[in-house]
């Protein structure tokens, strides 16, 4: 069977059990039952499982695969941040985009990040990376892949993980209302291609890397401010972007 067969003749039985050992809140779970039981997850699976029992470091740990789901369950999604794949070398991925844990040095991706989000609603610059208290606060801290090998940046890229996003950013697409999608980079606006505009904000630039960022388009896009008056324009709380220090 090909890594992408979609044939795919299971039972309810045999699709409950599968959701069963899902760790997912129960509302996305409910929502991305069709996919999580899937021949394509049944493949990523596999290869996941094969990754995980070699001689390679895989990040994030297992245990943090889908900590951006279980931080910020469906019906509390108001911000959806896309990010790539996990950072790559050890200690930083922990299964939520751009976040590293709080001992780790912040990469200098987040760096301009929160430098742009301090230059845009003035929030104290925070002494680290640790994006928890947004993931808490309704964003979606999103990586297209949720898995890497150590030092091999996109090498999880094509096993699945793919179809498996596409599916998330559907849902959230098609089950709430006046949703912020910021994209950073060509790849992530690629991947947003299909979001509704009539139901939700789009905000764009490019990857805050610096050899993207320093071109110019990053520094100066108010993506945080925009957010918080859209959220607000459509009865909602803003997010308090503030890291706690």
């Amino acid at each position: 069977m090909g890594l992408f067969d979609e044939t795919n003749t299971k039972t309810p039985e045999q699709k409950q059990a599968i959701l069963d050992k899902v760790r997912l809140p129960e509302d996305w779970k409910t929502a991305l039952a069709d996919e999580l039981t899937s021949a394509n997850m049944d493949n990523l699976r596999a290869f996941l499982k094969e990754e995980y029992q070699s001689q390679n470091s895989i990040y994030p740990p297992a245990h943090l695969m889908f900590n951006a789901f279980n931080l910020t369950p469906l019906s509390q999604v108001k911000v959806v941040i896309l990010g790539q794949d996990p950072y790559h070398r050890p200690g930083q991925a922990m299964g939520l985009s751009f976040s590293v844990p709080k001992a780790i040095p912040k990469p200098p991706s987040l760096n301009n990040v929160l430098k742009e989000m301090a230059d845009d609603i003035g929030t104290q610059h925070s002494a680290h990376g640790d994006l928890t208290h947004w993931a808490q606060e309704g964003v979606l801290l999103l990586n297209s892949s949720l898995t890497v090998k150590e030092g091999e940046p996109n090498s999880h890229q094509n096993k699945g993980w793919e179809q498996f996003t596409d599916a998330v950013i559907d849902v959230v697409n098609e089950q709430t209302e006046h949703t912020v999608f910021i994209l950073w980079g060509s790849k992530a606006q690629k991947k947003g291609k299909y979001i509704d505009t009539d139901k939700h904000l789009i905000l764009t630039a490019v990857h805050p890397s610096p050899l993207a960022a320093n071109r110019g388009g990053f520094f100066g896009s108010k993506p945080f401010s925009k957010t918080n008056d859209y959220l607000s324009q459509h009865g909602q709380t803003p997010i308090d972007w503030q890291l706690p220090q």
